[in-house]
C-alpha cells in the first residue's frame, strides 16, 4: 500500500497529463481542478514536495492561459 504523499504526488501528475490530452476545454478545466486538489493535499502533508511539483504547476498555469503544457 502506498503512502498518502506518494498517492497525491502520483495523482497530481496523472491529472496534469490527462489535462494535456483532453480534447475539450471543459475536460481540461476539470482535470486542472483535480490536479490542484491533489497538489494542495500533497502540500498539506509534505511542504517539501511542493518544490518537486512547481515545474508542473507552472506549466499547467501556462497551459490554462492558452499555452501548451510542456511535458518534457
Amino acid at each position: 500500500m502506498e503512502s498518502d504523499i506518494r498517492f497525491y504526488r502520483r495523482r497530481a501528475h496523472e491529472e496534469l497529463a490527462a489535462a494535456g490530452r483532453a480534447i475539450t476545454q471543459s475536460a481540461r478545466q476539470r482535470r486542472m481542478i483535480l490536479a490542484g486538489i491533489f497538489f494542495e493535499r500533497l502540500k498539506a502533508l509534505d511542504p517539501s514536495a511542493s518544490a518537486e511539483l512547481m515545474a508542473d504547476q507552472v506549466s499547467a498555469f501556462k497551459w490554462a492561459n492558452g499555452s501548451p503544457i510542456d511535458c518534457s
